[in-house]
């Protein structure tokens, strides 16, 4: 067993899928081999119907393998009666929840069930846990809160403090970000990557997150239809161009310079930028979405100086020599269209 000492997930060749009453067995993936580790923090990432969620779901043992062994803490799923499942494993699904007259310590109180018994009577340890995981997740002070009284990402919050309360080294999260705005959803994979890493948890989310696993995961598993399924760093799947073959499309492209997704334009306009900081960065980034890819060859055609040494301002140069001083991004994109129209006129 020391080879699954730290492994709180482990699969062996696994096959995953469906076993349909009339049409038989349909494998989505088979000859899958991952593990996670105490303390580490991964995403699944895949298009829609690579087979995320069922993968989640076979890990957990809602549904059956097709092929294969799956191992939670080194047992065989199979062999795992509820209860000991439950000890081992807490699941935050994607639904959203909504329940009337139920307060945020009760709900995150239901996490206690497999230690409290059917009739859910918490002890003083019970009762300090539950409020230590609240406190963990950024609720506190939230406690009789109606949870219909509570936006979706204090909601999701309420729903990991739950997971987190049943003390079990391992979480299993299904797109747990998907109704969220954008600052909700950078703030639960924080949190999550934090709780991995401060509590020792292996924690284990699907997501269409690409951007934010990028940055935050320990280890990406990347999903795809009839692909085979491939794991690692962040840094190894971009560099080996793994993360480009499974999700560019036509159109679209990934760049592995800057990790992030862009439209395929014909890029066939230079122009020179001079600056440093977040200035020149947001400048870069707004003259590229106007077709243009910065150069750093001697001026010939279009430059821009980004002044940015407390009086924020942007100096375009046109090919006549002459200098515009502009005071906005707006501004400056403005008279870059104007000084390309008389161009073309002249």
């Amino acid at each position: 067993m020391e080879e699954y000492k730290n492994a709180l997930i482990k699969t062996t060749d696994l096959a995953i899928g469906y076993n349909h009453p009339r049409q038989g067995k349909k494998v989505l993936h088979s000859n899958i081999g991952v593990r996670l580790d105490a303390g580490e923090f991964a995403c699944i990432l895949g298009p829609n119907g690579s087979g995320k969620s069922t993968l989640l779901q076979t890990l957990c043992g809602f549904l059956p393998r097709l092929d294969g062994e799956v191992r939670i803490a080194g047992q065989v799923i199979e062999k795992l009666s509820n209860r000991e499942m439950s000890l081992l494993a807490s699941v935050v699904l994607t639904e959203r929840v909504s329940v009337s007259n139920m307060t945020v310590f009760d709900l995150v109180s239901l996490g206690r069930t497999p230690y409290t018994g059917f009739f859910g009577r918490l002890k003083s340890r019970d009762t300090n846990m539950v409020t230590d995981s609240i406190k963990a997740v950024g609720l506190e002070g939230f406690e009789e809160r109606l949870i219909t009284q509570m936006s979706d990402g204090e909601r999701q919050k309420a729903m990991i403090a739950k997971a987190l309360v049943q003390e079990t080294p391992l979480i299993v999260l299904d797109e747990p970000t998907a109704f969220l705005d954008l600052p909700s959803r950078i703030e639960i994979m924080h949190l999550l990557r934090k709780l991995a890493h401060q509590r020792n948890k292996g924690i284990l989310l699907s997501t269409h997150d690409l951007d934010l696993a990028l940055q935050m995961a320990d280890k990406v598993w990347l999903l795809a239809e009839g692909r085979q399924m491939e794991t690692g760093t962040p840094e190894d799947l971009v560099l080996t161009n793994e993360f480009r073959r499974f999700f560019e499309r036509e159109g679209i492209l990934f760049d592995n310079n800057t990790g992030q997704f862009t439209v395929e334009k014909q890029k066939v306009k230079t122009i020179r930028i001079i600056g440093k900081g977040v200035e020149y960065k947001w400048v870069s980034r707004a003259l590229a979405r106007r077709g243009f890819a910065a150069s750093d060859e001697p001026f010939s055609g279009f430059q821009v100086e980004v002044k940015s040494d407390g009086k924020r301002e942007y100096l375009l140069t046109g090919p006549n020599g002459k200098t515009q001083k502009l005071r906005t991004i707006e501004d400056l994109l403005t008279q870059l269209d104007h000084e390309e129209a008389t161009l073309l006129t002249e």
